[in-house]
């Protein structure tokens, strides 16, 4: 095989692509790194650090790919966790054995997430409010229930103990719970008729709906999910941080989408996958991992990152051009 066909076989997909350039800075910065980067209780910490933002850039596949947006996730993840935090804080399920009791509080966490997610879906959806200015309001809305509930106080390593030994380090809680979550969206948006329906409202949103798909209700089960999402990371960040606090997580929904736009993820919808996803995600994670390692200071990390992520974007839109223009070539007219 010639190398031009390799390196436009290479090109041609977005995954391939990314999947080389991890393993090119891998090497590269384990090299730097003094060959301590590949170690295994490293690699276990990149996944375990970044746990919140891979579970949440499943949910942000979604509404992307729908050609929406979340922004108020990490209200919403301050909101689920901070209940949970003060059931625990005020013994409210002390009654109940450890193991019912976490599972318990999970459930709770990703039940007040579902709810704040089908509240922001049905105000864009029916409300035919702009996703963009809707999660930016429902970012305060829900950041500042965190703070109402606690009424300035936050749950300590004490207050949670026994539910935070699920995500402490050496647990295997956190790799379970993204190892399910990324096999159920995989099947999910492969197989399954709901992910046809979310593909196919991304990239015609009109003739989807000709073609007789309930977009309205397609977009609030979406905006659902990702609450969910957000509620599952909320309860997750408490067990991993052993804390809750209205605070926590600031920012770290630039994080989720800029881990799926690395991914191929379209912001205009319509393209964009799991895989793709968990590489921008992992992408991010040891970029983030590795920038204090090579000895870099703190004041230039955010820049190099910046750097970073927006010449992968850069790669990604002209692959994406050349992708297309190979496609038009190949059409007979």
């Amino acid at each position: 095989m010639k190398f031009k066909e390799i390196l436009r076989k290479i090109t041609g997909n977005h995954e391939v692509s990314l999947a080389l350039i991890l393993v090119l800075m891998f090497i590269v910065v384990d090299i730097l790194a003094g060959g301590t980067f590949h170690s295994g209780t490293n690699i276990a910490d990149i996944f375990r650090n970044n746990a919140l933002t891979l579970v949440m850039s499943l949910g942000m596949l979604l509404v992307l790919l729908t050609g929406g947006i979340d922004i108020s996730i990490t209200g919403v993840l301050a909101f689920s966790g901070m209940s949970i935090g003060l059931l625990m804080k005020n013994h409210v399920l002390d009654s109940i054995p450890l193991v019912p009791r976490c599972i318990l509080l999970f459930i709770i966490a990703i039940a007040i997430g579902s709810c704040c997610g089908l509240i922001n879906g049905f105000i864009i959806a029916k409300g035919k409010v702009s996703p963009i200015i809707c999660t930016l309001g429902a970012m305060y809305v829900w950041r500042g229930m965190a703070y109402i509930i606690s009424n300035s106080a936050w749950a300590s390593a004490a207050d949670v103990a026994g539910y935070s030994d699920f995500g402490k380090d050496g647990s295997v809680g956190p790799y379970i719970i993204l190892a399910a979550a990324f096999i159920v969206f995989f099947i999910l948006m492969k197989w399954t008729g709901f992910g046809r329906k979310v593909y196919a409202i991304g990239s015609n949103k009109e003739a989807a709906a000709i073609s007789g798909i309930n977009v309205d209700r397609v977009q609030i089960a979406v905006y659902t999910i990702m609450g969910s999402l957000a509620g599952l990371a909320g309860a997750l960040s408490v067990s991993i941080y052993a804390s809750a606090q209205p605070t926590m997580q600031t920012g770290t929904e630039m994080d989720v989408i800029a881990a799926c736009v690395i991914g191929g993820v379209s912001m205009s919808g319509g393209r964009g996958t799991v895989l793709g996803t968990l590489l921008g995600g992992i992408f991010y994670a040891i970029v983030y991992k590795a920038l204090p390692l090579v000895g870099l200071e703190s004041i230039w990390q955010n820049l190099i990152k910046g750097v970073i992520i927006l010449g992968v974007v850069i790669i990604n839109v002209v692959t994406q051009r050349m992708m297309k223009r190979r496609n038009l070539a190949r059409r007979e007219i």
